[in-house]
């Protein structure tokens, strides 16, 4: 067989040939297989399918956590997925995994097909001993790769303007004074990066740069189904760019073909003179082979974003126009809300990540700031910018704004400012939880700046990676994973349950539950119910704080007016239950102390939390199974029900009390079980330390009862500034709807102004004769 081109994965595997000889290629796959190398797998499974009678293509791959070294490898059917129409969906695969040995196991054996098999073709008569290398060039279908630019031509057809690329020919034909071929709507590439290479050559040739640009994805599966190709000059993030409007836009077509779509060729600078433009712009980067080793699945060859990257360079997802209109958008801003911050991360001269809040904002940090939801979700679909909230929530348990940021790029160094620079406009208070992403990025920067916080993953990345990675066991393990996991009670009951799950389907070495077994205190419900998260539920993701009204798919001339009523509408909805919790009172459903103590205290929504708990609690028996001094614990158990059980542990002489379920420390409002102990007890009122001050109904209204925990007196000051200036606001923005209530509001600042005076002369005053009584 002569191969005109070298896919990676071939040239390696012919550079390997002589390991067939240790390998046995007449047996069938099965679990517990070893290799010495994944190529080697790879070329047994490509021997199997030759004498079945299928293809094989290279599938996904996992990388560890810790290193970032491949840990497992999937080879699947030429005909998985249906992003060809040749495909149709056959889900046959194997995969390989990593042990401690260096080996590599087969752990995963799919055999069944859902199309005919070949099985009558020449490529599929096995032969003894020329079956690897042969095999591996026949059968193996790995996306279109190749390591040498060549331009393929038939013995009767003209070479093709695109395609495959060989610039060495290009620059041969500038030097003979032979035009290249300028690119044109409806050119056709069969890759991204034929396309890529193709422009670039073009922009050597004209005398300009090339830069990667936006890609967009499609909402449904996430697959790139555009690429744009800037001029190296477009932009204003750098110092030697003048916002070129040149640029080239390829289009992923049914057939699986690119199909230039749009084209700008004029550019607003002037351009280098023949053969200087070659050396412009960044070298062509090797995607091709990196995506192998990345684990695409999907055939789509760039992983990069605003330009290619290399060493030492960051990528940038926001695109230049947003900083301009942002940044005169911050400074009217701040023109009007004098406590509005805004900052912006700047990396080698280039500005990158923008963080901003208002002054509404950063006071909310200092009420309800103790838990920080990011919400980084633009990640799971096409995006036109990167755009992240930081949320909190209120009082009322609505989602409260915490802060904006536009993320330029996922690195550590990116989050890493993003959180300094939250803690900076939040004066410093640091979050006790933080609920965010998994990835590796995320947890290093929350362990460096919030150390000791604790970090929950955001729930829509472990259902995804369960749903991944369960469909690969059954629908009985599916079952069995979800009691270990939701249902367990105790440390040991998860354990037990985990290390049963391991064993009945022999997955001791499985990477993913390794690696969640690893980090489970992180998102394991048994071990998250000890540390506050202000009651939001774990099996329930976060609700969007925009919500329709803005996300990462709104363009730029739209996304301040969304913002702004985005935010409108979050704030008139905070207004609403402020209103309703000063004019209005529940009902009281007892006749219990407790409950009046707590109508009074809590807002509505708190106060329907704890008087459901209240009223539960009835269902409960109660029996004192230890005392010892002021120490009592108690066993409560629901009636008729023996498997609902808790213990409640007291302290008669401090009043703490605690409960096996930990409600209280979730979510801050004391659980049925431990109120009907309180009631056993004859307490007619829940102790002080059990009402948390930000579930009151005046958390926003300037009462510090916990002053002595703020670290510093700026800190403080800094609090008492802005709960002053937010309290002014309102009166201020009453008194502007009418002349008549700007009187009345004049009057009451006027009234109020010679107050804090007098109040500040009598405090001089009393000094001065304590100082004068002293002297004497």
């Amino acid at each position: 067989m002569i191969v005109m081109e070298n896919p990676v994965g071939t040239e390696l595997a012919m550079s390997n040939a002589n390991v067939e000889e240790e390998i046995d290629f007449s047996c069938e796959p099965y679990i517990g297989l070893e290799f010495d190398s994944s190529d080697d797998a790879l070329k047994f499974y490509t021997s199997y399918a030759s004498r079945t009678g299928f293809k094989v293509r290279i599938g996904q791959l996992y990388r560890s956590r810790t290193d970032g070294s491949v840990s497992s490898r999937r080879f699947v059917c030429s005909k998985e997925g249906f992003q060809l129409s040749s495909r149709t969906g056959c889900s046959a695969f194997i995969r390989v995994q990593i042990n401690a040995s260096g080996k590599w196991v087969v752990d995963h054996f799919h055999k069944d097909h859902n199309h005919n098999l070949d099985t009558e073709g020449e490529n599929c008569n096995p032969t003894s001993q020329q079956r690897g290398v042969t095999a591996i060039n026949s059968f193996v279908e790995v996306p279109r790769r190749p390591r040498k630019k060549l331009i393929a031509e038939s013995n009767n057809e003209p070479s093709s303007p695109f395609g495959i690329i060989d610039l060495k020919r290009l620059r041969r034909e500038e030097s003979e004074g032979q035009p290249i071929t300028e690119p044109y709507v409806g050119q056709e590439f069969n890759l991204p990066n034929e396309a890529y290479q193709f422009y670039r050559a073009y922009a050597a040739y004209v005398g300009f740069g090339v830069r990667i640009g936006q890609l967009f994805r499609s909402k449904n599966d996430g697959w790139i189904t555009s690429r744009r190709f800037v001029c190296s000059k477009e932009g204003f993030q750098h110092p030697s760019r003048v916002g070129c409007g040149a640029y080239l836009r390829i289009k992923r077509q049914p057939s699986g073909k690119w199909v230039v779509d749009r084209l700008r060729k004029d550019h607003n600078h002037d351009l280098d003179s023949a053969g200087d433009g070659r050396t412009k712009g960044l070298p062509a980067p090797n995607i091709l082979t990196e995506e192998v080793h990345a684990g695409s699945v999907n055939g789509d060859l760039f992983k990069l974003d605003n330009y290619p990257v290399t060493r030492g360079v960051r990528q940038n997802h926001i695109k230049s126009d947003w900083y301009s209109v942002l940044l005169e958008y911050f400074q009217s801003r701040q023109a009007e809300d004098t406590g509005f911050f805004y900052a912006v991360e700047v990396d080698n001269g280039n500005c990158m990540s923008i963080f901003w809040a208002d002054g509404r904002s950063r006071y909310s940090c200092s009420q309800f700031g103790d838990v920080l939801v990011i919400d980084t979700s633009y990640r799971k679909s096409v995006y036109l910018a990167p755009f992240a909230t930081l949320v909190g929530l209120n009082h009322h348990k609505q989602p409260v704004l915490l802060g904006c940021a536009l993320i330029a790029d996922e690195s550590e160094e990116c989050f890493t400012w993003l959180f300094q620079t939250w803690l900076r406009a939040a004066s410093g208070r640091q979050p006790l939880a933080v609920i965010a992403d998994q990835d590796m990025a995320i947890q290093s920067a929350i362990a460096k700046v919030f150390p000791g916080t604790s970090h929950r993953f955001s729930l829509w990345q472990v259902k995804a990676k369960e749903q991944e990675n369960q469909g690969l066991f059954g629908h009985e393990f599916t079952e069995d994973y979800g009691k270990c996991v939701y249902l367990s009670q105790t440390v040991e009951e998860f354990d037990t349950r985990w290390n049963a799950l391991l064993n009945k389907y022999g997955l001791k070495d499985n990477v993913w539950l390794e690696e969640m077994y690893e980090k489970r205190e992180s998102w394991v419900p048994l071990y998250l119910r000890g540390i506050f998260f202000a009651g939001i539920p774990m099996n329930e993701s976060v609700e969007s704080f925009f919500g329709a009204f803005l996300n990462a798919q709104t363009p730029l001339m739209e996304f301040i007016p969304r913002y702004e009523r985005g935010l409108e509408r979050r704030r008139e909805e905070e207004r609403k239950e402020d209103f309703n919790t000063s004019n209005f009172q529940p009902l009281l459903q007892t006749k219990e102390p407790v409950e009046e103590q707590c109508r009074r205290l809590y807002t509505l929504t708190l106060f329907k939390v704890f008087q459901n708990e209240l009223l539960q609690c009835y269902s409960y028996l109660g029996f004192k199974i230890y005392e010892e001094g002021p120490l009592r614990r108690y066993l409560v158990r629901k009636g008729g029900n023996d498997m609902e059980k808790h213990i409640i542990t007291f302290n008669a002489s401090n009043l703490v009390i605690s409960c096996s379920c930990q409600m209280f420390e979730y979510e801050g409002v004391l659980c049925r079980h431990a109120l009907r102990v309180l009631q056993i007890l004859e307490l007619r009122e829940v102790p002080s330390r059990y009402i948390l001050h930000r579930w009151t109904r005046n958390a926003e209204d300037g009462v510090f009862p916990d002053t002595e925990s703020w670290s510093s007196s700026q800190e403080l000051r800094n609090l008492m500034l802005w709960s002053l200036r937010e309290t002014a606001s309102k009166y201020v923005d009453a008194g502007a709807s009418s002349i008549e209530k700007y009187k009345l509001a004049y009057e009451i600042l006027r009234e109020g102004g010679r107050k804090l005076c007098w109040h500040r002369w009598h405090m001089e005053w009393i000094i001065a004769i304590q100082h004068s009584t002293y002297s004497l």
